[in-house]
C-alpha cells in the first residue's frame, strides 16, 4: 500500500504576518523561470519575487527600466508553474503604475489574472498610496518597496544608500506608514542604514524584507544570481555568495567541449 505525500501548505499574506508575529524570519529570493522556481520552492524559500531585475539578470540591460509589463507577465507565468508552496510576487515594471491610479489598478489586475501570482510589488511611498488602496480594496495584495528604488536610478544619479540623512530617513518612515495604512501586506527595504530599517520594522505591524538593510528586518531577499555566484562583476557588500556557480558552470562547459573534441562524448552507453 502506498500513500501520497501531503501537499505543502502555500505561503500567504496571512502566513507572512504570522511569521512576523512569531519572530520567524522570512526567506525570499528572485526567480524568473519554472526550473529555478522549482528548485527554490523545494528548498523551502518562502517568497519568490519575479523582479524587474530580470532586465539585468536575464536580458542583459544595465538598469531595470526596459522590462515591460508583458515580459513580467511571461516570466511570472513560468515561475508560478514551478511552485507549490512559495508565495509568488510579481514586480510592476517602470511606467506600469506611475501614470494614473486606474491604469495602475488595471495593470495589477492583468498580472494577477494572467499569471496566478499571489501579489504584486511596486516602488514608492505616499505618492502611490492611493493606487495601493485601490488595489487592496479590490483583492489585489500589494508589497511596497522603499529605500533605494532601482526604477528611479536616473533621478538618484547612482546606487548609493538611501535614508542616510534625517530628511530621507523621516520620508522613508512616513512612506512605510502610508503604505501600511493603504493596505500593503509587506515592504521591501533596500540599501538603507540598519538602524533605520530596524525603526521601520518596529513601527509596522506588517513584515519588512531587507536587501542591504541589516539584520533587523523580518526577512531578507537577494537576487538569486548574486547569491549563487553567477554574477561576477557585481559585488555589493550586502551580497553573500553561497556558491560560485559561474566558475563551476564554466568548468563543466569546458569539460563538455573537451570531451566532444576528444571524441569521448557520447560513449557507447550514451548512444542508441
Amino acid at each position: 500500500m502506498t500513500t501520497s505525500s501531503t501537499p505543502a501548505k502555500r505561503v500567504t499574506t496571512r502566513a507572512l504576518q504570522e511569521m512576523k508575529q512569531k519572530g520567524t524570519r522570512i526567506a525570499a529570493l528572485t526567480a524568473y523561470d519554472a526550473l529555478i522556481a522549482r528548485v527554490f520552492d523545494e528548498a523551502g524559500i518562502d517568497v519568490l519575487l519575479v523582479g524587474d531585475s530580470v532586465a539585468n539578470v536575464v536580458q542583459g540591460h544595465q538598469t531595470t527600466l526596459p522590462v515591460t509589463l508583458d515580459e513580467i507577465i511571461y516570466h511570472t507565468k513560468a515561475v508560478t508553474r514551478g511552485v507549490q508552496r512559495a508565495m509568488v510576487v510579481a514586480d510592476m515594471p517602470f511606467m506600469s503604475y506611475q501614470v494614473r491610479v486606474d491604469e495602475a489598478f488595471r495593470n495589477a489586475g492583468r498580472i494577477m489574472k494572467e499569471t496566478d501570482a499571489s501579489a504584486v510589488k511596486l516602488e514608492g511611498g505616499i505618492e502611490y498610496a492611493e493606487s495601493v488602496r485601490r488595489m487592496t480594496a479590490s483583492g489585489i495584495p500589494v508589497m511596497g518597496h522603499l529605500g533605494l528604488q532601482p526604477q528611479s536610478i536616473h533621478q538618484y544619479g547612482g546606487y548609493r544608500p538611501r535614508g542616510t540623512t534625517a530628511d530621507e530617513a523621516e520620508k522613508i518612515i512616513s512612506d512605510a506608514e502610508a503604505l501600511e495604512q493603504a493596505g500593503a501586506f509587506g515592504i521591501v527595504l533596500e540599501k538603507i542604514p540598519a538602524e533605520l530599517a530596524q525603526r521601520v520594522t518596529n513601527k509596522l505591524t506588517i513584515p519588512t524584507i531587507g536587501i542591504g538593510a541589516g539584520a533587523g528586518c523580518d526577512g531578507q531577499i537577494l537576487v538569486y544570481a548574486d547569491m549563487l555566484g553567477l554574477t561576477v562583476d557585481f559585488n555589493p557588500r550586502f551580497v553573500r555568495r553561497y556558491d560560485q556557480f559561474a566558475d563551476r558552470a564554466r568548468d563543466a562547459a569546458r569539460q563538455y567541449a573537451d570531451d566532444i573534441r576528444a571524441g569521448t562524448f557520447p560513449n557507447e552507453h550514451e548512444s542508441y
